[in-house]
């Protein structure tokens, strides 16, 4: 099995409409059918203001596996909105 955990830091304007639109989005990519296991986070209250603001944590039966969710097109369409709300952006794919 294959972990893929993408964190993102949003843009400070707006930024709670950013994630609340993020979250909203982030619902396309469960019509992705090859997802084994679907969260989307968010930084717990309390916490350092320097973690990442949400992230993507998603398995996947294989590398190849991820690399169909990375070329679908539903994938590709919130990539394009993520990139406009976004300031930083951290991924890891690892077996476990």
């Amino acid at each position: 099995m294959i972990r893929h955990v993408c964190m993102f830091t949003m843009k400070e304007e707006n930024k709670e409409a950013h994630i609340a639109e993020f979250f909203k989005r982030a619902e396309s990519l469960r019509a992705i059918e090859n997802i084994k296991n679907f969260l989307v986070v968010r930084n717990a209250d309390r916490t350092p203001a320097s973690n990442y603001d949400v992230a993507l944590i998603f398995d996947f039966d294989s590398v190849e596996s991820l690399e169909v969710y990375q070329n679908s097109e539903i994938h590709k369409e919130f990539g394009k909105f993520v990139g406009t709300v976004r300031e930083q952006r951290a991924c890891i794919d690892y077996e476990f």
